[in-house]
Parts: C-alpha cells; sequence; structure tokens
C-alpha cells in the first residue's frame, strides 16, 4: 500500500527536494504541498495523507499550531505528523509533543533518514528509538505544561504492569530493554503498551509518552535512563 504525504514548508526548494525522494520510492507519493501552517491544515483535510511532514517555522499559521489542529481533528485520526525541527526550542518541541505528533527530524536530515521517518510515522510507530532522540525526548517532555491538567480519561482502568512498563517507555526505554528489566517477553511488553493505548485514546507511542508525563508516572525534571 502507498503512503500518502503531505509536505509543509514554507521553503519552496526544499518542498521540491523531498518531493523528488519520496516520489522516488514505489511505496511512498506526494499527495499536496503548503507553503504555511493554514493551507497544511486544508490540504490535510482535502486529501487525509498518511503522514504530514511539517515544518515549525513558516509565516501566518506555522506548523505548531496546524499540528495542533490537524491532530485534535477526528476526521484525521489516521493522519500522523512528523516535524521538522532543529531543536532550537525545547517549548516548541513540548508543545507539539501534546498536541500529537507522533516524531521529529532534523531539517537537514539524510536522504535514508527522511524516508524510514516517513515510513516509520505511518505505521503507527514514534521516533523514539535512537539514543539522542530519546534523550532529547526526554528533556523537552519534562517542560512542565502552563497549568496542571486532570488525569487523562482511561487513565485509572490501567493496571499496575501496564503503568509500569508505560512509564519505562516514557524514560526512553526500548521495548526489548523493557522485557529484559521486567523479566517478560517483548511480545508481552508489546501488548501491554498496545493495551494502555488504546485505553488512554493515544494514537501511537509518542503520544503514550506524552500521556505518561501528563498523569505523572514520569515527574518533570526526571533524569533519562541510564546509558
Amino acid at each position: 500500500m502507498t503512503i500518502r504525504v503531505l509536505l509543509a514548508d514554507d521553503q519552496a526548494l526544499l518542498r521540491g527536494t523531498f518531493r523528488l525522494l519520496i516520489d522516488s520510492c514505489e511505496d511512498l507519493e506526494v499527495v499536496a504541498e503548503a507553503a504555511d501552517g493554514a493551507e497544511a491544515v486544508a490540504l490535510a483535510r482535502a486529501h487525509r495523507p498518511d503522514v504530514v511532514v511539517m515544518d515549525v517555522r513558516m509565516p501566518g499559521t506555522d506548523g505548531l499550531a496546524a499540528t495542533e489542529t490537524i491532530c485534535a481533528d477526528p476526521a484525521l485520526a489516521a493522519t500522523r505528523v512528523l516535524i521538522l525541527t532543529t531543536f532550537e526550542n525545547d517549548e516548541h518541541v513540548a508543545r507539539a509533543l501534546r498536541a500529537g505528533a507522533s516524531g521529529f527530524l532534523g531539517k537537514y536530515v539524510t536522504t535514508d533518514a527522511l524516508l524510514d521517518a516517513v515510513r516509520t510515522v505511518a505505521a503507527g510507530q514514534s521516533l523514539l528509538s535512537p539514543g539522542a532522540t530519546k534523550a532529547l525526548i526526554a528533556q523537552f517532555l519534562a517542560i512542565p505544561p502552563p497549568a496542571p491538567a486532570p488525569a487523562t480519561p482511561g487513565f485509572a482502568e490501567l493496571t499496575n504492569r501496564e503503568r509500569e512498563v508505560m512509564k519505562l517507555a516514557a524514560e526512553g526505554w526500548s521495548n526489548a530493554e523493557i522485557a529484559a528489566e521486567l523479566h517478560l517477553s517483548v511480545l508481552t511488553v508489546r501488548t501491554h503498551v498496545q493495551r494502555a493505548m488504546a485505553k488512554l485514546g493515544a494514537r501511537d507511542r509518542a503520544q503514550l509518552v506524552v500521556l505518561a508525563y501528563k498523569n505523572g508516572l514520569v515527574p518533570p525534571g526526571a533524569n533519562e535512563r541510564r546509558a
């Protein structure tokens, strides 16, 4: 099945480069291009892409506001947002995560990294695996939101084991690492993750990590797991 991609960036040259790369793959297709956030939202609603590759800094409606709108739209529940960022502003990245972004990508990435990122996000996974990204995610999510949020619906229904697995995932542990730590199989850990996501209505692992922080499983300022 072809993965349908929407590109949102105010730089036409960069959009054109990304389009050439993506369209060169048999399993990927660019369905539309947007020059600002408002256009990205409109085109997402018109084309229902699998993935939106979203720049943060754009004129008018920026990528963060557009991400919030797309991720809050029930009609776009199947659409994933992949943020283009240079990790310059912690608050911006934290805001994008809380809004429902599925992952992050450096703006000047390698060709293979871009294509792999699109496929990863389209598959419902999040870009939380590489060690450097894990550290950044933990740092950004440690920034408290503007005001305390009520418990997420379904949080009280989580089992102790599901909370334990969710906490470790939020600290940057992979399924294999969690399995080794808790003396479980990787399949069992994956099942706990999927059940937690279903109970909390999380669209992917990235959002599950956000909810772990929001609900106090990982306190703000917590250190990332051991190397």
